[in-house]
């Protein structure tokens, strides 16, 4: 079978292809189920021998990221390679690129992996973000304290997720106290923002060149885990077709190929600023799986193997929460009498810990209220 063809230097990828995935996380399962869908085959590497993108690929390859050996097996299976996820070995990308076709590149990566590179990033695009400063010692913490103004959120410039990596500085004499510090270790120190909701829009940009964006979303986050997902979110017209317009300017601005996920806040005064980005499907964009023409999932695979976009255009409102292990129990026992508008979809992983994200269920409704009103009724997720 013919697997790609080329127009004035623009590879597609067809159908038949095997589509490479770093990474074997719920994301690259949910890609691969909607890519199999499409008649695309998948391998995926992972440390994992039981992984959760494993179990849907055709093929996995049990290895370390940093695994060179695997990393050339991986490119000898697949006709395109993805990522699923931010941290993998940059090195290990730009081997791939080399050995086959990896369209997303390596400098988003490059830039989305590292907050102060990103705030930089998107400063040189002219686009709107929290005010910060880049800080190594504890006399530049206290100094940005005092020009900023406490309170201030010091984080991490890699990792950290779901409020790892964070901590909310309320005052100076708080960050003359503050232990958690590696002098000469950077991190970057923003201006805490008094948002009145924090939103997000997934864009999709393909390899073509094509722009398209999802419905701007609400996000409500327990502990600092993503929690609740409205969508649409319930804000005037003219603030999601400013969230739609900003995050259009992200993807086109930093070259996407594939999704790039923009986080906001909404302040009071209807102004947004980008707080973060992923280059990559989100949780946040669950819902797209089953209340949009198209999945956040099947648009990635569309734009990096350089399909038209699909319509991202969203055909009832719904509610997305997050499924942590301490709710599986619960849900198992309300799945014989869940109402038809929800919408199940656990991860398979192993282990379920507290505090780890298990699976979602997506409910439907002919509005976000009455969705909320139907997993309130379902009493798994307690206020």
């Amino acid at each position: 079978m013919t697997v790609a063809t080329v127009t004035e230097g623009k590879k597609t990828i067809l159908p038949g292809s095997t589509v490479g995935i770093l990474g074997g996380g719920q994301l690259g399962r949910m890609v691969a189920l909607e890519g199999k869908r499409m008649g695309y085959r998948f391998v995926t590497l992972d440390p994992s021998e039981n992984c959760s993108g494993g179990q849907a690929a055709d093929r996995h390859l049990a290895a370390g990221y940093d695994d060179w050996e695997a990393a050339e097996r991986l490119a000898e299976a697949s006709d395109v390679i993805t990522y699923e996820f931010e941290n993998v070995d940059l090195a290990i990308v730009d081997r791939l690129r080399e050995r086959t076709y990896l369209p997303q590149g390596s400098r988003l990566l490059h830039v989305t992996r590292h907050r102060a590179r990103e705030k930089r990033a998107l400063e040189q695009a002219g686009l709107p973000v929290t005010p910060y400063l880049v800080v190594q010692s504890r006399e530049e913490l206290l100094q940005g304290l005092k020009n900023l103004g406490a309170p201030c959120v010091l984080k991490t410039v890699t990792g950290g997720y779901d409020g790892k990596g964070q901590w909310m500085i309320r005052s100076r004499e708080e960050g003359a106290a503050f232990e958690d510090w590696n002098e000469g270790e950077t991190r970057i120190l923003e201006q805490f923002v008094p948002f009145v909701k924090e939103i997000s829009v997934i864009a999709a940009r393909s390899s073509q060149g094509e722009v398209r964006t999802f419905t701007p979303v609400e996000n409500i986050h327990r502990n600092h885990i993503l929690h609740l997902t409205l969508a649409p979110a319930p804000v005037e017209e003219s603030v999601l077709r400013k969230a739609e317009a900003l995050a259009r300017q992200v993807a086109d601005q930093l070259d996407v190929v594939g999704l790039i996920a923009v986080e906001m806040f909404l302040l009071e005064d209807g102004h947004l600023l980008i707080n973060e980005l992923a280059p990559r499907p989100h949780n946040s964009g669950h819902f797209s799986y089953d209340a949009c023409a198209t999945s956040q999932f099947e648009q990635h695979l569309r734009a990096i193997c350089g399909l038209p976009l699909g319509s991202p255009r969203q055909l009832t409102p719904a509610v997305m929460v997050n499924v942590l292990g301490e709710h599986v129990e619960p849900l198992l026992q309300c799945v014989p009498r869940l109402p038809s508008s929800a919408k199940v979809h656990l991860y398979g992983k192993e282990g379920c810990k507290p505090g780890r994200k298990m699976g979602h269920v997506t409910v439907l409704g002919e509005s976000v209220s009455e969705a909320m009103e139907t997993i309130r009724r379902m009493e798994i997720w307690p206020e």
